[in-house]
C-alpha cells in the first residue's frame, strides 16, 4: 500500500481553524475588491474582516463547521494575510490546537531509511 499526500487546499477544507483564531487585517485598498459588508476599518491604514477584530474571533467570509468541512465565502479575493496561510506552520498548529485538533504532520517519506527491507506489496 503506498500512502499518498494530502494536498495543503485539503487540509485546509477541513479545518478553518485560522479564519477563526487570528484577526485577518490587511492594507485598506486590498478590501476594495471584497464585499464592503465583511470589512471593517482598523486604523486609517489597515482593515480587516469582519468578525476577526473581537475576542473570539471567526471571519465572517467563514462557511462551515471548524475542523469539519469549511471554505472561504470570498476566496477569489481574499487578502495577501490569507493568502500567506501555510497549512503546518506555527501560527496554523496554534490555531488547530485552540480549537482541539490534531497538529499536522508534515512526513517526508521520499527518504525512508529501508531500504534492503523486503516490501509488501
Amino acid at each position: 500500500m503506498q500512502l499518498s499526500q494530502v494536498s495543503r487546499d485539503d487540509i485546509c477544507l477541513s479545518c478553518g481553524a485560522c479564519c477563526a483564531y487570528f484577526r485577518v487585517s490587511f492594507y485598506w485598498a486590498e478590501g476594495e475588491a471584497m464585499p464592503s459588508e465583511m470589512v471593517e476599518p482598523l486604523t486609517a491604514v489597515y482593515s480587516c474582516m469582519c468578525g476577526t477584530n473581537q475576542k473570539q474571533p471567526r471571519c465572517v467570509a467563514l462557511q462551515g463547521e471548524v475542523g469539519q468541512a469549511v471554505s472561504c465565502g470570498i476566496y477569489t479575493v481574499r487578502s495577501e494575510s490569507c493568502k500567506e496561510v501555510q497549512a503546518g506552520d506555527q501560527q496554523c498548529q496554534k490555531a488547530r490546537l485552540a480549537h482541539g485538533l490534531i497538529p499536522i504532520v508534515n512526513l517526508d517519506l521520499a527518504s525512508s531509511n529501508d531500504e534492503g527491507y523486503d516490501q509488501v506489496s
